[in-house]
């Protein structure tokens, strides 16, 4: 499949953009000198369901992820500033949509890591998963690129088509377009 319009797609963030869940270990064992976890060890988004860590210490490293307070560097998912810098180069506007309560940090995050015009890049932070729906639709997207399954699931009961942004957290059944890259990713938007 190649023929996804680049103005019609928006993406999530934290696992799909953003390596937030390699972060959360880094902060884990610098922080707590938690060990011994890996990604693949992350098999929900329920985080104290798959890891054998207490859930006031889940909601510490959260929050420092949330406020962006960590001295260690938030980086990329390998290959989303290449794709996302082409598809705004081909002119393309980038939307993101995210569950955070604020866009503002991690806004900025994206404005510094996407060598593209500030204004090319807009961020809606809805508080929730299940408001991601509304933006999506209102922004006019048909295209959203996720990495809970759950979310997938009301995305395209809503009429949006997902597109799962493979992560060990998200290897349940599903009849959605599955990427496991960004260069996969690109291979399904239609180039200028």
């Amino acid at each position: 499949m190649s023929g996804i319009q680049p103005d019609s797609i928006a993406f999530d963030i934290d696992g799909v953009v953003a390596d937030t869940m390699s972060l959360f270990l880094e902060i884990a064992r610098d922080r707590f000198r938690i060990t011994g976890i890996s990604k693949e060890d992350i098999t929900t988004y329920m985080l104290a369901e798959c890891l054998p860590i207490p859930e006031t210490v889940i909601d510490a490293i959260v929050e420092e992820l949330l406020d962006m307070s960590h001295w260690a560097p938030l980086k990329p998912i390998q290959g989303s500033v290449a794709v996302l810098s082409r598809m705004a180069e081909a002119g393309a506007g980038l939307t993101f949509v995210t569950a955070r309560p604020d866009g503002r940090l991690i806004g900025e995050w994206l404005r510094a890591h996407i060598p593209v015009a500030p204004e090319r890049i807009k961020v809606f932070a809805t508080g929730s998963f299940s408001a991601k729906t509304e933006v999506l639709l209102s922004a006019g997207k048909s295209w959203f690129v996720e990495d809970r399954l759950e979310t997938c699931f009301a995305l395209n009961e809503a009429g949006i088509r997902p597109i799962v942004f493979r992560q060990p957290w998200n290897r349940s059944p599903h009849p959605f377009l599955e990427v496991g890259s960004w260069e996969e990713l690109s291979e399904c938007v239609k180039r200028p």
